[in-house]
């Protein structure tokens, strides 16, 4: 079955580490995907997701343009994020391992997230909805994202630690609709 995200009841957040003291928050505001969602047997389930690199939203003009910037995201030569699942992994009915590929300026590495199925609901449209919610850790160097600087008084202005957090609200896109498409 496939379903589609419904990106205004859906995000993408993630936290960083700022001067080794607290926390930037930030998301991605322009993004699409696909779920093949199989019910019955859940490990033949996929995930794609494409994320406008150039959507990324801190709260901070001058901050996201610099991540926007050849020093982070590259967003004019690498203008999208994907991911691609490979595997699930089932913990239980409702919790699962979801592997897969995550590429970033070109940079293509496995990461797993920890996905939790919300359950799904017919909506008072008519069309059938389901909800997930996933979390991952990256570590940015290891897509390259270099760019730092030092701390007078030892350490670094942006932290290697990258948490990311989707809540995913899908809609079941009919076999009708997918060959008009």
């Amino acid at each position: 079955m496939t379903w589609t995200i419904d990106p205004a009841h859906s995000e993408i957040n993630f936290t960083v580490r700022h001067m080794m003291i607290s926390n930037v928050r930030g998301q991605f505001e322009k993004f699409s995907g696909t779920v093949e969602f199989d019910e019955v047997n859940r490990l033949n389930s996929t995930v794609e997701v494409q994320i406008d690199a150039a959507s990324i939203n801190t709260n901070d003009p001058k901050r996201d343009g610099h991540l926007r910037s050849p020093d982070f995201l590259d967003a004019d030569n690498f203008p999208f994020l994907t991911f691609r699942s490979t595997r699930v992994e089932l913990i239980n009915n409702d919790h699962a391992k979801i592997y897969g590929d995550l590429t970033i300026r070109g940079e293509t590495r496995p990461i797993v997230l920890d996905a939790e199925y919300n359950g799904k609901v017919k909506s008072p449209w008519g069309s059938n909805s389901a909800g997930f919610s996933a979390s991952t850790k990256i570590n940015r160097k290891d897509w390259d994202l270099n760019w730092n600087v030092a701390l007078e008084t030892g350490g670094w202005l942006v932290g290697d630690e990258i948490k990311i957090f989707l809540e995913m609200e899908l809609i079941e896109v009919h076999e009708h609709e997918l060959a008009t498409a």
